[in-house]
């Protein structure tokens, strides 16, 4: 199969234009000073070397900043005294700077990365939109390649995923749907730019988050040496693999709000900002405590006009970027947690039915192979013959690896080698289901 590298793939990705100056930056310079002077207060630092490094920022725009905060008597230069200075300008914050680090400190706490104003986000969500992907056949099939899954179902998630809209996979239960939604990430593959934080109406959002987001390795600069690749994009973002966020029955209507966080004075994004430019699941869906048709009514505005709204604490209201494959998956029939308005705003509903009896023994051939068990032919046929008439032979993907590995437990408890026997598969059959009997109390 041809597939890209992920080099290969995030070379389709315009990354952010890196800041030449103050100006490119987007920020008033008074909000700059600000962040370096906290910087400078709660981090100690006193050389540009290690500024730049924190604020993101290049040498050259840090050291403008820097000179910028000593014109107006706010840093003080301390010379080159400190044996591990390496020759280099030292520098700390005057009284008056102090005063003004902490006066800054009681308004944010914010300090740190340099944050990208709303208005350049937005234009780096066009430049990297899931939109823009274009997935071939064999991209999904090899992301998929360990699961068995019938060809027409490649057929209709295919089109899904490249379209990078909304998608809504029902079905009995145990049948691969979360495997199915992991492998659709696994099969976008490039890289995008993630903000450190992002800046609306002076207040801070910080949306890179090392659970959700997974940096790409790169290599850091020698500070000896001519050839700086650090300039190469804004280094206010972050080299990502496109995020993926997956949630399941805890998932609430105040986890897609603004956090704020009072003491801190500044906010963190809600998920589906953290997913920007990659997959929202919504995995089990119908097991919140919120209704479905309240979480679909949630998602409506963005899943057709591309954009969320948000609040801050104030009560604005502001438009954000919304470039996400939401998928949603379900046990239920959607007829029977969804009305029909909902259902037609979600652009591609796809069943993830059980597997046929001839998939059913591929799946379990592979499992078996895998967990070093060798197949019988005689307790295939009683379990084909035997067990499965009594569920109306209705098979699941989850059900080989858990018959398999209910007789490997078996096998180790009495002390004998792995092995299959029917006695071992109506033993392990009895914990697949709970018999229905009234308890008395």
């Amino acid at each position: 199969m041809n597939m890209q590298t992920p080099d290969m793939a995030s070379a389709g990705v315009e990354p952010p234009p890196p800041c030449r100056n103050m100006e490119d930056t987007g920020l008033s310079s008074v909000l700059m000073r600000d962040i370096l002077l906290k910087t400078m207060f709660r981090m100690s630092v006193e050389h540009v070397t290690k500024l730049e490094r924190i604020l993101c920022l290049p040498t050259r725009v840090t050291q403008e900043l820097v000179d910028s905060a000593r014109d107006a008597g706010l840093v003080e230069a301390t010379g080159t005294l400190h044996a591990t200075s390496g020759n280099e300008m030292g520098y700390r914050l005057s009284d008056a700077g102090k005063a003004r680090a902490l006066d800054a400190l009681s308004q944010s706490e914010y300090y740190g990365a340099m944050p990208v104003p709303m208005d350049k986000y937005a234009e780096q969500v066009k430049r990297q939109s899931i939109k823009n992907i274009q997935i071939t056949r064999a991209q999904l099939t090899a992301a998929m390649g360990h699961l068995i899954l019938p060809g027409e179902l490649l057929d209709h998630l295919g089109p899904a995923v490249g379209s990078g809209r909304s998608i809504l996979m029902y079905g009995p239960p145990g049948n691969g749907k979360s495997s199915i939604s992991n492998g659709i990430r696994d099969a976008l593959g490039d890289r995008i730019y993630v903000p450190r934080a992002i800046l609306y109406s002076g207040q801070v959002i910080t949306v890179y988050d090392p659970i959700v987001h997974t940096a790409a390795e790169e290599q850091l600069d020698d500070p000896n040496s001519l050839r700086r690749t650090s300039n190469k994009y804004d280094r206010r973002y972050v080299k990502c693999q496109r995020p993926t966020v997956i949630t399941g029955g805890e998932l609430t209507l105040d986890m897609l709000d603004l956090v704020y966080n009072p003491t801190a004075r500044t906010y963190t994004a809600p998920l589906q900002l953290k997913s920007s430019g990659g997959v929202f699941i919504v995995d089990d869906l119908g097991r919140q405590a919120e209704p479905p048709q309240s979480l679909i009514n949630r998602w409506i505005v963005p899943l057709e006009e591309s954009k969320d709204i948000l609040a801050l604490q104030s009560g604005e209201k502001f438009e954000v970027p919304f470039d996400t494959l939401v998928i949603f998956s379900t046990n239920f029939h959607p007829n029977e947690i969804f009305d029909k308005a909902a259902l037609r705003r979600i652009f591609f509903k796809i069943k993830i039915d059980g597997p046929s009896q001839e998939n059913f023994l591929k799946i379990f051939a592979l499992v078996a192979k895998k967990k070093g068990i060798a197949l019988d032919e005689a307790s295939l046929i009683h379990l084909l013959k035997k067990k499965y008439p009594t569920i109306d032979n209705i098979y699941a993907n989850y059900q080989p690896i858990f018959l398999i590995d209910q007789m490997i437990a078996i096998c180790d408890f009495e002390g004998i080698p792995y092995r299959m026997t029917p006695d071992l598969v109506d033993r392990a059959w009895a914990n697949m289901f709970v018999k229905d009997e009234v308890i008395v109390h």
